[in-house]
Formats: structure tokens, C-alpha cells, sequence
């Protein structure tokens, strides 16, 4: 009787033993499971003085290139442009080149001149608000529907004329050189400012006989614009 009493109590505290085995077993594995999951949120966090990730806020923002680099100094780029443009004068200036003139910047007139048997007086001026340059080249003047042009009545190219404000230019023609009768009878006078003058102007003049013209170079004096003979 007392071995079976022995045998139960035997076993109750076996079972009593396991049973505290089983418990302290889940709550252990409840325990680590938690101890896990906040291990595992420690260690995806980033610390504060940790910088933030390019996939989580791209990458940091930095100053460009060209933020740093120095701006442009206007007033070394005009310099610049100043030294580039002109004229040399051989000391080591420029000086300033205006633009050339074209007919339909100057003012024009004519008037007959009886001197060296006869010729027309051509004067130009620039229009108002206007400063262009008559280049050293001899005018460019046209008679008639064939386009005759007049030759050179001096032997040497002029010099280059600056017109501005009162300055005149003057350019003596003669419409006939030779002795013959023969000739073509115009009443007007083509002149341009060289044969790439895209706007060339008539000139009204009288009716005059053409046969072989002349045409000085452009002077700033009426007196040296008369078209002597080369022979004379």
C-alpha cells in the first residue's frame, strides 16, 4: 500500500517537474523571440550621428561647379572688345573704324561746272545721325540703260573720307572725253559707293552728251575734284 502511495507521489512530482520544464521553456522562447524583434529594430535604425542613406533621401545635396567658379568680369570683356577692334596706328592704340558708307546714307546733289571744258560737280554728305566712311577707291558712276561707267581722270587712288555732321565730300565728272560729235544724250547720273553698293542713286543732271567718262577720286575740297585731262 505505501509502495503504491510512493509510486503516485513519485509521479505527480515527475509530471510537477516536467510541467515547470514546459513553462519555463515558452516563456524563455517568448522572452528571446522579443528580444529578437527589438534587436533587429536597434539595428536598422541609424544612430543620430549617422548620415542619412542615398535610397532613403538621395544622395546629399553639394555645390555645383559652377556655383564656385568666378563670374565674368564685364568690364574685361568690354576692355577685350576694345583691343580687338580698329585700326593699328603703330604706337600701340586702335582707332575706332566706322562703318563704309553706302548712297543711301548720304545726302546728295550735283551742279555744272564750266572749268575744264565742262563738268558735273557731284557733293555728298551724311544724313543726320550718320558717320561712315567714303573708302579710297574711285565712285562708282553709271550712265544710261547700258550701265557705262566712268574711268579714272587722276592717276593715283584718293584717300579714305569720313562724313559726319557738315562734312562734304566732292567727286568731279566729266561725261565726254572725246572730240568726236558722236554720244549718248542722258539727263541723269548713277552713283554708288563702289559696285557692291547694293542701293545706288540717280542723280538728275541736265541733258548732257556721254561718250568716254571720267570721274575723280572723292576729295573734301571742290577746287581739287576737277577732272583735268591725264595729258595736261
Amino acid at each position: 500500500m505505501f509502495g503504491n502511495r510512493n509510486r503516485r507521489k513519485a509521479l505527480l512530482v515527475s509530471a510537477a517537474l516536467v510541467g515547470g520544464a514546459l513553462l519555463m521553456t515558452a516563456c524563455q522562447d517568448t522572452d528571446g523571440s522579443g528580444g529578437g524583434d527589438a534587436g533587429a529594430a536597434q539595428s536598422g535604425s541609424p544612430s543620430a550621428g549617422s548620415e542619412p542613406s542615398a535610397s532613403a533621401d538621395g544622395p546629399a545635396a553639394t555645390p555645383s561647379a559652377s556655383a564656385g567658379a568666378p563670374e565674368a568680369d564685364p568690364s574685361a570683356s568690354a576692355s577685350g572688345g576694345r583691343e580687338g577692334s580698329g585700326a593699328d596706328t603703330g604706337s600701340g592704340e586702335r582707332e575706332q573704324v566706322g562703318q563704309v558708307c553706302g548712297a543711301n546714307d548720304l545726302s546728295w546733289s550735283t551742279r555744272s561746272e564750266s572749268q575744264a571744258g565742262g563738268y558735273i560737280l557731284v557733293m555728298a554728305k551724311a544724313k543726320s545721325g550718320i558717320t561712315c566712311v567714303l573708302p579710297a577707291a574711285l565712285p562708282t558712276i553709271a550712265f544710261g540703260s547700258d550701265g557705262t561707267e566712268a574711268g579714272p581722270a587722276e592717276q593715283s587712288v584718293g584717300r579714305a573720307i569720313t562724313l559726319s555732321g557738315g562734312t562734304t565730300a566732292y567727286a568731279g565728272v566729266n561725261p565726254k572725253t572725246t572730240n568726236t560729235d558722236w554720244g549718248k544724250e542722258l539727263d541723269s547720273i548713277i552713283v554708288a559707293i563702289g559696285n557692291d553698293d547694293a542701293n545706288p542713286v540717280s542723280l538728275k543732271v541736265g541733258t548732257i552728251n556721254v561718250d568716254k567718262p571720267v570721274v575723280t577720286n572723292w576729295h573734301t575740297a571742290p577746287k581739287d575734284a576737277v577732272p583735268f585731262s591725264q595729258g595736261s
